[in-house]
């Protein structure tokens, strides 16, 4: 009889371990799934990221709201200052929207008032009036989501296109060292860098150049820009000639008082001779061998602004392993969480360490230097970079 019992026991707790056995393996899997969902919905990204992300996010997104309302508060008595920039933030959403939409958010927006007031005629009582508004403001949001989703399909194609206007690689020319990289502030951006020879052995063009303003009107610009600099370098002809044929289509492209600050220069291999024009741009760096610094100046007014502007070029020579660094506003103007700018104090000192390394390798070290400096700070302007070093 106890053999029976001990039997039956040891059976019962089998049937425990077993069971206990599958839920836990059942727990890790949820678990598992939980993880995987879990990453899937944040990117991989943890707490803090995502936190600082939607800051800078909530930051881009209230620009064109901020535009609307500062300052609007400023000489109210305080306690209607909160209504007033509601009242002004409530009108800036209702511009954003289609008529259609904004009647129908007005609509949903009344059934609340009606259901807070407890308004009931035939069916309408409160609980369906709050069940209507909430019904429509998500309809609302669903197709404002569907409007965002294409709006950023679309900006991810204008972005492929944008980097297929830039090279990818530099390209090889004996006796010289290149070396380049372009971070847009958005999507896409207005930055725009080139370089190529207008012959098979021809000069080699380097063009660094800005466009005023950012995203899709800049980058529609720098388009322009990019197809009208290609067509006239085909033709023969100095830098001066080239540059003023393109003032003109930047002039004839340009709306609301755009403009483009721009450097080009053209670069003799053989020979190290350098014409260059500088139409309103950060002068570039030349740092000789000896360690001394030139900045490339020259008095020119940047494109699209005056549609006969005479501009001018100057000369210099790039000896073996002299360094030239051409760069847009963005590197120096790059801000940190403190509000301070890289500056241009930091990018001489910076060069001041450069030996004589590939081009690619200085880049390497002003970019971490750059981001380190920066840290999580959104990055408010397009950052582009071109080293040049004769070898």
């Amino acid at each position: 009889m106890f053999d029976k019992w001990r039997t039956a026991l040891d059976s019962r707790i089998a049937k425990i371990k077993g069971s206990f056995i599958r839920l836990k393996a059942r727990s890790r899997r949820a678990w598992g799934r939980s993880q995987d969902g879990w990453n899937r919905l944040t990117a991989g990204m943890e707490i803090e990221e995502l936190w600082t992300q939607f800051k800078s996010e909530a930051v881009e997104t209230s620009r064109p709201y901020k535009q609307d309302f500062a300052g609007l508060a400023r000489n109210q008595a305080p306690w209607k200052r909160p209504f007033k920039i509601l009242g002004a933030l409530f009108v800036s959403v209702l511009k954003q929207l289609s008529p259609a939409r904004r009647m129908f958010l007005l609509l949903t927006i009344s059934m609340v008032l009606l259901a807070i007031v407890d308004f009931h005629v035939l069916f309408l009582t409160r609980s369906v009036l709050f069940v209507l508004a909430f019904v429509g403001l998500f309809i609302l949001l669903v197709l404002v989501l569907a409007d965002h989703i294409s709006m950023h399909r679309d900006i991810e194609i204008a972005h492929e296109i944008q980097r297929w206007l830039v090279p990818r690689r530099a390209p090889d020319v004996p006796g010289v060292d290149l070396a380049f990289v372009t971070r847009p502030a958005k999507t896409i951006g207005g930055d725009y860098f080139d370089v190529f020879r207008r012959a098979v052995d021809g000069p080699l063009l380097m063009a660094v150049a800005d466009v005023s303003g950012k995203s899709v009107p800049a980058a529609m610009l720098m388009a322009t820009f990019q197809g009208s600099l290609r067509a006239l370098a085909g033709a023969s002809g100095t830098l001066a000639e080239l540059v003023r044929g393109l003032n003109r289509q930047v002039c004839a492209n340009s709306q609301n008082g755009r403009f483009t600050t721009a450097f080009l220069a053209e670069l003799d291999p053989r020979t190290g001779d350098l014409t260059y024009l500088c139409a309103g741009h950060n002068p570039p760096i030349l740092k000789r061998e000896d360690g001394t610094f030139e900045r490339l100046k020259s008095d020119n007014i940047p494109l699209g602004i005056e549609l006969n502007e005479d501009y001018k070029t100057g000369t210099t020579r790039l000896d073996a392993h002299d360094l030239l660094v051409i760069y847009t506003d963005g590197v120096t103007e790059a801000r940190n969480d403190d509000n301070q700018e890289f500056g241009e104090a930091r990018l001489m000192a910076l060069l001041k360490k450069a030996g004589g390394e590939r081009s690619a390798l200085t880049l390497s070290n002003l970019m971490q230097d750059l981001d380190a400096f920066v840290d999580a700070a959104v990055q408010h302007d397009d950052i582009t970079c071109l080293i040049v070093r004769r070898t």
